[in-house]
């Protein structure tokens, strides 16, 4: 019951894919055609946006994506949790955490200095899990401006 995280390649774009619609649909906002671009553009190998595959006894069962900035109120580089995501035949086994604790570790070698995330205001679970690990509550109101609409 160990996970381990792999880079994700353009190898692995199409299962990268298949998981990442999954998941957008489980919380809501399925992929449209630019959202699926950037998966596989991500998987290609965007720097900003470092990409893994979540894997238990060499398979596949999850991912996720951490997106890079700079923030000076932080200090220099942050991050951003940007998915997070297991397969639900695969859930309710402590995996959750071990998948933060692996995002966290990656995200240290990719120099971050403070690291965000969001959840669903309902996702009382996931809630209770990031702030178990040490996430805390900004406070603060997450809003956003669509600047391309596809």
């Amino acid at each position: 019951m160990t996970l381990t995280a792999e880079k994700i390649t353009a190898e692995g774009a199409e299962t990268f894919l298949a998981m990442a619609r999954e998941f957008h649909i489980e919380d809501g906002h399925a992929l449209n055609e630019a959202g699926e671009a950037s998966i596989r553009d991500v998987a290609a190998g965007i720097d900003l946006a470092p990409a893994y595959f979540l894997t238990e006894n060499n398979e596949k069962i999850g991912f996720f994506v951490l997106s890079l900035g700079y923030s000076p109120e932080h200090g220099g580089t942050d991050g951003f949790i940007d998915d997070i995501y297991i397969l639900p035949q695969h859930r309710n086994r402590g995996l959750g955490r071990q998948a933060l604790n692996l995002a966290i570790t990656e995200s240290r070698h990719h120099g971050i200095r403070v690291l965000l995330l969001e959840v669903e205001a309902n996702n009382n679970r996931a809630y209770h899990l990031y702030t178990s690990i040490g996430f805390t509550d900004t406070k603060r109101r997450l809003l956003r401006l669509v600047l391309a609409e596809d």
